[in-house]
């Protein structure tokens, strides 16, 4: 079994037939059929279903496909973090963020990140935790931060705490209900949900059962915060999010906070990263920053590579 074995397979599942998986890979489709069909050979097994419009990974091919995909990212972090030990901070960190991350750690970090890694591309995904796990599980995210799982999180996973979460009931500025103080009178409002725990109903439904009310209208789910930042300022939608939203220069002038009396629990904001595989200098230099914006850790500082030490040694000689 070799590496580019593996690599055409994951091409054929992401473009769903020989021939777009070919043509992405810029090889013969004649030597991709025959590299795919070694390795069925090799494992015993067909790993898709040849269709008259495309390619279906079976499922014994769906488990070894997401292997795969772990194997391959695996390497490419082992190849970026030499490159990067060697001096040469080249290569990509991928993490997921919620808008609480976005607005009170993100931005107090993208500058000094990129001034450290220039050259390394940042790819960030806004959302929660339940649609980043398989991400977090193969490698292609390397951590996210954002509301804890409401659930422990899966095998391989490891969870540290930042900071604790603030929630409260967000509308948009001049709201017929803005004026309400306790949650009894929002009963009859209509709710955005955002999924941050595996039931998006749980997110309110919990709270309006806590106070012996009944479960609330749920109009509209979302996982986007420009979604729900959209939704909550064009409609009289209600919303439970987080506090820092309008403590933001883009949210503070149309949304505003219903000062119910009621206590609103959070979810603590953590960090979620692979608990068997170090993250690569990059990926571990930005985090540290977050975590300094968190207020967790001291200043970190970036990583002393082999280019660097020797450009500090020619210093010291002269």
């Amino acid at each position: 079994m070799k590496l580019h074995q593996l690599r055409d397979l994951v091409a054929i599942a992401d473009h769903g037939s020989l021939r777009a998986a070919a043509r992405h890979l810029g090889m013969a489709q004649p030597t991709l059929t025959r590299s795919l069909s070694e390795l069925e050979r090799e494992l015993g097994a067909p790993l898709f279903e040849r269709r008259s419009k495309g390619m279906a990974a079976t499922a014994l091919g769906q488990a070894f496909i997401r292997r795969s995909i772990a194997i391959l990212n695996d390497v490419r972090h082992a190849t970026e973090e030499f490159e990067q030990l060697r001096g040469n901070a080249t290569g990509s960190v991928a993490i997921g963020l919620s808008i609480v991350a976005h607005l009170r750690l993100f931005t107090k970090t993208l500058r000094a990140f990129r001034r450290s890694y220039p050259r390394v591309r940042l790819h960030v995904i806004e959302g929660f935790y339940p649609s980043l796990e398989l991400g977090l599980q193969d490698g292609s995210v390397d951590f996210y931060i954002g509301p804890g799982p409401d659930l422990a999180a899966a095998p391989g996973l490891h969870t540290e705490i930042l900071f604790p979460g603030r929630r409260a009931v967000l509308a948009r500025v001049g709201h017929p209900l803005a004026r309400a103080t306790s949650l009894k009178e929002l009963v009859d409002a209509e709710w955005i949900t955002t999924s941050i725990t595996a039931k998006a109903e749980n997110e309110l439904g919990d709270l309006f059962k806590r106070y012996g009310l009944p479960a609330p209208t749920l109009a509209l789910q979302c996982q986007s915060a420009l979604t729900l930042l959209t939704s909550l300022a064009n409609s009289d939608l209600l919303a439970m999010a987080p506090s820092q939203w309008i403590e933001s220069a883009f949210a503070n002038h149309i949304l505003t906070t219903i000062p119910i009396k009621e206590e609103i629990t959070a979810p603590s904001i953590v960090v979620v990263k692979r608990s068997d595989v170090p993250l690569s200098p990059a990926a571990g230099h930005l985090l540290d920053l977050m975590k300094r914006a968190a207020g967790n850790v001291e200043a970190p500082r970036p990583l002393r590579t082999a280019g660097a030490a020797r450009r500090a040694g020619r210093s010291r000689a002269k």
